[in-house]
């Protein structure tokens, strides 16, 4: 007995689609960079999506999670404990500490 053959649900199609695609890197002076990064920035979209755009290509409307992200080594939780006075264990304490840094520094250059 061979099973029913259903059609794919739409997200499937699409991851389908999605994962075709090639990601594309270029090495661009530091200046045409920067001035790609800003115009994104100030059209409040990210950097791919800014390219597409000078390219003529469609930019799908994903929702924005306005969040930044760094990479911490083991290491960087060390340093980052003796600034704070914790145990490098204590990540969770740690991150609050960094976000209320990024903060001040935010609130210090709008």
């Amino acid at each position: 007995m061979t099973k029913p053959k259903h059609p794919l649900p739409e997200q499937w199609l699409q991851n389908q689609k999605a994962a075709k695609a090639t990601q594309v890197a270029f090495d661009l002076d530091e200046q045409f960079q920067y001035s790609i990064r800003k115009a994104a920035l100030d059209s409040g979209v990210s950097p791919s999506d800014q390219i597409r755009t000078i390219l003529g290509l469609s930019v799908t409307k994903r929702p924005k999670r306005p969040r930044l992200t760094v990479s911490l080594s083991p290491e960087d939780y060390v340093q980052l404990a003796e600034k704070y006075q914790l145990s490098p264990q204590d990540q969770l304490e740690i991150k609050k500490r960094v976000l209320d840094d990024l903060i001040h520094f935010g609130d210090e250059n709008k």
